[in-house]
């Protein structure tokens, strides 16, 4: 409902102003700047001013159109507010048109109708906003019951007359010249802001937002602007807190609620409950629904919240079913939550939609890794993950997880064939060299896998295990324990905590007749597999004594 020329216009004096004079200009600035604070204010004011004298109309029929905007009462309550305003001063214009307005929302045409002929007959020269409501009735009829000759004058009647008539509305026009003004002073000030922005005169830029706050009291423009104008600097706190401001003046800002959850979700991960607050905000518009629930889903799994993460998923999947995103999410979700069968569901869903051959990919990689870690069935594991490589023959690391799994299975050769194809994709990854070394110790090509391991350590000097590894070719396999001691030691440096690399470090020296290292590397070794249960305690235990025996 329109609210201009319906409200008198207040100004502001040194003289003590009234509650019903406070919620008038509240009111107004609101239909100008339309911000919650000044909302706010105005359904206090009017509260108070019906305290204050309960017997005035006024207060009723603007809160009820206050109150109904802001989801506070019912239709039916609006209605009720308006006949008691009618009730108490039945010659105020005001109340019968807003009681008709209220009427015409709730479909009852006909008593709408007499309401706004009331006001017409009580306004004379100050009716146009009745004729016009009129007028939009009559075109409903029209409509709905048929266009009829008196149907047809009656409509361009009130259209005419109430159109005419506007022009001696002279709060309406008032109201009209003020929000006019309004909207030149914020776009001054946004203007002159974009301009220094585009200049690259940001902090220019930042002061002319500033004033435009001060000024104009639009926070929902400038303070947006401000806070685009951080995000643009990397200022992501400040970005933060400007947004936030935005969402003070006007809590139900679509576009600056979707800013601070994605902001928050990518740049605050230690927030994560407050961006779970924003989307579920969002939710309320019910707009890309299925979008929000994605977004939520990943949220809760950052939470270790595994049910909502799911119940999020399958949220957004009740949206659009048939987007493999979705479905893709719910599986992990779903393996987070162990529940295996049911990932293997929804991961095979993901896969069938297919929406992009290399992202395919990598759901097989996951599907595989299901099926072969947790499953146990690995027939099924070898033939998600060749299928997965026929749609991606690239997928290095789907490639070096056939050959773990080969080596599972206890197919050496295909699994260092597999390797070897993880070579050639990438020659420069040291990963399937070491991968391969150990496939070919296992197959006893001794130097073949002393190779292997050299170039996976030139590669990646930092990779602790396959220093442990190259140090047992070198101790078991050449029998040369000077030589492997080098690479245990390499590897107790990078990682400390390496309980089997301490193990073997004590073999070497043993080897070499050096049993108080030996001792003191097994000590260490026994000390750690406390902790990482990595070895057999009995064994080490044996080895230790062995050395004074």
């Amino acid at each position: 409902m329109s609210e201009q020329a319906m409200l008198p216009q207040v100004e502001q004096s040194d003289v003590q102003m009234s509650a019903l004079d406070l919620a008038r200009l509240a009111h107004q600035k609101y239909i100008v700047k339309q911000q919650a604070d000044d909302l706010e204010r105005a359904i206090g004011y009017y509260i108070e001013a019906i305290r204050n004298d309960s017997a005035k109309a006024e207060p009723y029929y603007r809160l009820a159109s206050l109150m109904y905007e802001k989801g506070q009462i019912s239709l039916d309550g609006a209605i009720e507010q308006c006949r008691t305003a009618v009730t108490l001063e039945p010659d105020n214009i005001n109340a019968h048109i807003y009681a008709g307005y209220f009427l015409s929302m709730s479909e009852d045409y006909k008593s709408a109708q007499k309401e706004f002929n009331i006001a017409i007959k009580t306004g004379k020269f100050n009716t146009a906003r009745p004729r016009l409501f009129l007028s939009k009735l009559i075109k409903r009829e029209i409509w709905l019951e048929g266009l009829t000759l008196g149907r047809l004058a009656k409509y361009f009647y009130y259209l005419l007359s109430g159109s005419a008539l506007l022009m001696c509305d002279i709060g309406a026009i008032r109201l009209a010249l003020e929000t006019i003004s309004d909207n030149v002073s914020v776009f001054s000030y946004k203007t002159l802001g974009e301009t220094f922005e585009k200049a690259k005169m940001f902090s220019t830029a930042q002061k002319a937002y500033t004033m435009g706050v001060a000024q104009t009291e639009h926070g929902d423009v400038f303070y947006k602007k401000l806070g685009d104008l951080s995000m643009s600097r990397q200022d992501l706190l400040s970005g933060l807190e400007c947004y936030k401001k935005v969402l003070r003046v006007t809590p139900d800002n679509r576009e600056v609620l979707i800013k601070l959850a994605t902001l928050i979700q990518t740049s605050f991960p230690d927030r994560i409950d407050e961006a779970i607050d924003y989307y579920n905000r969002l939710l309320e518009f019910n707009i890309d629904n299925d979008k929000i629930y994605y977004e939520l889903g990943h949220l809760y799994l950052r939470k270790d919240d595994k049910l909502n993460a799911v119940s999020a998923f399958k949220l957004a999947l009740n949206y659009n079913d048939k987007n493999p995103y979705y479905n893709n999410s719910l599986a992990y979700a779903y393996v987070r939550a162990e529940l295996y069968d049911d990932a293997i569901e929804y991961y095979q869903r993901a896969i069938k939609l297919n929406p992009d051959a290399k992202w395919t990919s990598i759901v097989c990689h996951a599907l595989g890794a299901v099926y072969g870690e947790v499953k146990g069935n690995f027939e099924a594991a070898e033939a998600t993950y060749q299928a997965g490589l026929v749609l991606d023959s690239t997928n290095y690391e789907l490639l070096m997880s056939l050959g773990d799994l080969l080596m599972v299975k206890g197919d050496i050769d295909r699994a260092i064939r597999t390797y070897c194809d993880g070579i050639t994709l990438d020659p420069e990854n040291f990963m399937a060299y070491a991968k391969a070394g150990l496939a070919l110790w296992e197959k006893d090509y001794v130097e073949e896998a002393i190779i292997s391991f050299h170039k996976s350590i030139n590669l990646n000097p930092n990779f602790e295990i396959s220093q442990n590894n190259l140090g047992v070719v070198y101790l078991d396999g050449m029998g040369t324990p000077k030589e492997a001691v080098e690479y245990f030691v390499n590897a107790i440096k990078l990682n400390p905590n390496y309980t089997l690399a301490y193990f073997n470090a004590g073999r070497a020296y043993q080897a070499l007749g050096e049993n108080t290292k030996a001792a003191e590397y097994y000590q260490m070794a026994m000390d750690l597999n406390k902790i990482t249960n990595e070895l057999s305690e009995e064994d080490i235990k044996s080895r230790l004594y062995d050395l004074f025996n």
